[in-house]
């Protein structure tokens, strides 16, 4: 099946263009409208024809004309074009490696990408166009491991039999972990081996596997055993094995998201596959952005350029509504690796050679007398469990006959205090006393309820039940139903019961269940549709759930979240959404949800608080891994570069490490 957005043109004629395109630059000025509408709206190989006809009509050369003609991005997309695949690619590898320095994201993007025939295209067409060897200039302008392996991808040689051999999967994925993980240093060329050489079938069962004995995904140990211009590289090639659509995807939204935009990359992508999957390309993006190609576009380019960026995207999926066999492929393999076990891990651990009284004597030290050593306090409470500090509470209550909690209240403040105070409670406590606080006074944080409410397991309920009891005398299930309403109340005080199954899947009962969710139309009452979705969501186990969404896209090539996006609004929706994400993956979950705390202008620090505090013991490690895989940053970067003073200092010693 086709899916570039670009397709031959009916009752195309050479001569008919080339004379319109000749009169459209004649004179004074140029009918910039006529000329994008009509280049846009041929295919390239008609494009290539045009430009025959117009030398044979003219004796002038086409592309030597619209340069002349047009201006700044709009003339280098125009021209961009008109050139054929092949030399369009080595047109930019051309630019990427000549003068002074190289852009090694141009070399990484193409060459991590292409297929063999398109390289071994691309090296003939860079030998016509330049009189000069391809491999030679990229090794003369690289170095190290990252040449090796653009020398690799440069011959076209990746195998491409389909048949996979299952003992081989295993032999390479062991083989990567044991050049990597298990390794003293790291065995590159195992790396450039197998990621250059084997077919993209083989890996990316080799990448499944290799998730399932190492416990995290190749990314992530590629990040840590490689760097430079090489990781990169490598993990591009990894992102093109599982999803050349949406790595597209993903170098798109870089390349417009925040201030100012990459026009070459995004000329290139959109020149590149407009006759190859600029519809998978736009699907992806749909999903994983929630924003359609077409209007992120729309918004960060402008004139001209912005019209014919438009048309080669060719279609608003906004506007649609859709949901795509290609994004439907993306959303199972992760609901794939999803399922596979991996092991949580806190930051924060038990301190070794622990001594409560010693630490309520240092903590009484740094604030008796004048001023208060904020780093002292930092030192204790981070680096100690919240076991060990309940310890301490009752050891200072003991030596000094004082209470710890209204000392620190009483010598810190703002942003630090709530973050020291909230560590000394106990996780039950404390989400008690954020969810008191969401329901409490004028107006409802109905984003706390869910976000708690949707991420914690039948123990973890029933203790902030009991906790919340204790404190307010009050049960949490009178104080949620008599602050919120309809359905999204009946969510949150069927999650309150603390009643969800914990067995292993069933699959026959999965299958029932996706049907359930799946057979919801428009014809139903808004009382059915809601209902069905909270009994199914809101009370099996999450193994079980994880099978029900994987057996709901196979029914419907529809992802369950998208769907409910599609049916439902307000709180009702974002909390079904929290719980499908939760059950898909935790961290993930918590790594958006810190990310979107943090970018743009200010900082939302009470959701930023409230999670490093909360999933300190339970994943917070595994958090950062999603984090950096997500948002190419670190955790520890983006805390230090969006917090101060000594609540940088506390987060940081709470993230436990630069990644």
């Amino acid at each position: 099946v086709y899916r570039g957005s670009v397709k031959d043109f009916q009752g195309f004629d050479a001569n008919q263009d080339a004379e319109a395109l000749y009169n459209a630059m004649k004179g004074f000025g140029s009918d910039k409208e006529a000329i994008l509408d009509l280049i846009t709206s041929r295919s390239n190989k008609q494009r290539v024809e045009i430009c025959q006809a117009y030398k044979s009509l003219y004796g002038k050369d086409l592309i030597a004309d619209l340069k002349y003609e047009l201006t700044g991005k709009f003339e280098r997309l125009i021209v961009s074009l008109m050139r054929p695949p092949a030399y369009a690619d080595a047109k930019e590898i051309k630019d990427a490696i000549s003068g002074v320095g190289t852009d090694e994201k141009c070399l990484i993007e193409i060459l991590a990408s292409r297929t063999n025939q398109e390289i071994h295209d691309l090296v003939a067409a860079y030998k016509d166009a330049y009189e000069r060897d391809l491999e030679a200039d990229i090794v003369g302008d690289t170095s190290g491991h990252f040449k090796k392996m653009l020398v690799v991808l440069l011959q076209g040689a990746r195998e491409e039999d389909d048949v996979v051999s299952e003992d081989l999967v295993e032999q390479d994925a062991k083989d990567l972990l044991e050049a990597g993980e298990l390794k003293w240093g790291t065995d590159e060329a195992q790396f450039i081996y197998i990621l250059g050489r084997r077919s993209r079938q083989h890996l990316r069962l080799v990448f499944d596997e290799y998730l399932k004995i190492a416990g995290k995904p190749i990314e992530r140990s590629i990040r840590g055993e490689l760097s430079g211009d090489f990781e990169k590289l490598m993990l591009a090639v990894v992102k093109c094995i599982r999803s050349t659509a949406e790595y597209f995807a993903e170098r798109l939204y870089k390349a417009m998201k925040g201030l100012g935009t990459r026009d070459n990359t995004l000329i290139r992508i959109m020149v590149s596959r407009s006759e190859i999957d600029m519809l998978d390309i736009r699907e992806v993006f749909r999903t994983k952005y929630e924003k359609s190609l077409y209007n992120m576009i729309k918004e960060d380019t402008s004139g001209e350029y912005k019209k014919t960026l438009l048309k080669l995207c060719g279609g608003d999926d906004d506007a649609a509504g859709e949901f795509f066999p290609e994004a439907a492929q993306v959303a199972y393999r992760m609901w794939e690796l999803s399922a596979v076990k991996v092991e949580l891990r806190g930051t924060v651990q038990p301190a070794g050679d622990f001594n409560d009284d010693g630490d309520a004597q240092v903590l009484r030290k740094a604030m008796k007398g004048l001023g208060t050593d904020e780093g002292a306090i930092i030192e204790v409470v981070t680096k100690r469990s919240n076991a060990q500090r309940q310890q301490i509470l009752k050891a200072y209550k003991a030596h000094y006959g004082r209470d710890l909690m209204a000392d620190l209240k009483s010598e810190l403040s703002g942003s630090l205090a709530k973050l020291i105070l909230g560590l000394m409670l106990t996780p039950a406590q404390y989400d008690a006393k954020q969810l008191r606080k969401a329901v409490e006074g004028a107006g409802t944080d109905e984003s706390v309820l869910i976000e708690i409410m949707a991420t914690r397991n039948n123990q973890e309920i029933r203790a902030i039940n009991e906790a919340y009891q204790e404190a307010y005398h009050k049960s949490l299930e009178d104080d949620l139903s008599s602050d919120t309403s309809g359905h999204f109340k009946r969510i949150l005080v069927s999650l309150a019961l603390g009643n969800r199954d914990e067995g292993p899947e069933n699959l026959t009962q999965a299958q029932e269940d996706a049907k359930k969710l799946a057979d919801v139309s428009s014809n139903d009452s808004s009382d059915s549709l809601e209902t069905r979705f909270l009994s199914i969501l809101c009370t099996r186990s999450y193994p079980h759930l994880r099978r029900v969404f994987q057996e709901f896209i196979k029914m419907t090539n529809h992802d369950v979240e998208h769907a409910i996006k599609k049916r439902m609004s307000g709180d009702v929706r974002d909390a079904f959404v929290a719980i499908v994400r939760s059950v898909k993956n935790k961290p993930a979950f918590f790594a958006d949800k810190l990310y979107k705390s943090m970018k743009g202008a200010g900082t939302d620090e009470r959701t930023l608080t409230r999670i490093m505090i909360s999933r300190s013991e339970i994943d917070l490690f595994n958090i950062r891994g999603e984090f950096i895989d997500l948002f190419d940053k670190s955790l520890h970067h983006m805390i230090e570069k969006d917090t101060s003073g000594d609540y940088r200092k506390a987060l940081l010693a709470l993230c436990g490490g630069e990644d």
